[in-house]
């Protein structure tokens, strides 16, 4: 059942954005003093998404330099930042509630399923695992035996099409602005 549900959850996480996205757009009750205190969330996960993107080699390489010396998920680590600072301006209880169980229920078994692919695909999976933490980064780069330093890459970010996200930010931001302006 877990393999299961791991599977749906890889499928309907994006869409499952979309439909928060609306959701939070209606309960959220946003200030310009609390959009402002998210940022502090929002951009540094702007920046780590885009900072992983140039990194990452999907199902091509096992990805161990840059942002992924420090944590194995980056790109999720990142998505929680900007999910939260935007949880943050909403000043919805609700919405940090809603958004927790999401992840909880979304991500926890996706990124372990990306785990077990990566594992069949990588023989170096296992040391890696050992050396860097799931989610919550290391205070220094782990070096993984065998990792060449590896560099941005703005090709590949550009190949993720990770502006994707800083686009999303200033339309979700812009909404809020919109919702404070036309509130009074």
């Amino acid at each position: 059942m877990a393999a299961d549900w791991s599977r749906i959850a890889r499928r309907i996480r994006v869409p499952m954005g979309f439909v928060f996205a609306g959701v939070y757009l209606w309960l959220a009750r946003p200030t310009l003093i609390s959009m402002a205190w998210s940022l502090l969330m929002v951009v540094p996960g702007l920046w780590l998404r885009g900072y992983a993107a140039g990194y990452v080699k999907k199902n091509a390489e096992l990805t161990m330099t840059g942002p992924y010396a420090y944590t194995r998920n980056p790109l999720y680590l990142g998505s929680m930042l900007i999910a939260f600072g935007f949880a943050a301006a909403s000043k919805s209880v609700i919405i940090v509630v809603l958004l927790a169980l999401l992840f909880a229920l979304i991500y926890i078994p996706v990124i372990r399923s990306e785990e077990a692919f990566l594992r069949s695909k990588f023989p170096d999976f296992d040391a890696y695992a050992a050396s860097v933490p799931r989610l919550l980064p290391r205070l220094r780069p782990a070096r993984v035996a065998d990792s060449e330093p590896g560099r941005f890459s703005f090709p590949l970010y550009r190949k993720h099409r990770e502006y994707n996200a800083l686009m999303g930010a200033t339309a979700i931001y812009a909404v809020l602005a919109l919702r404070i302006f036309f509130k009074h």
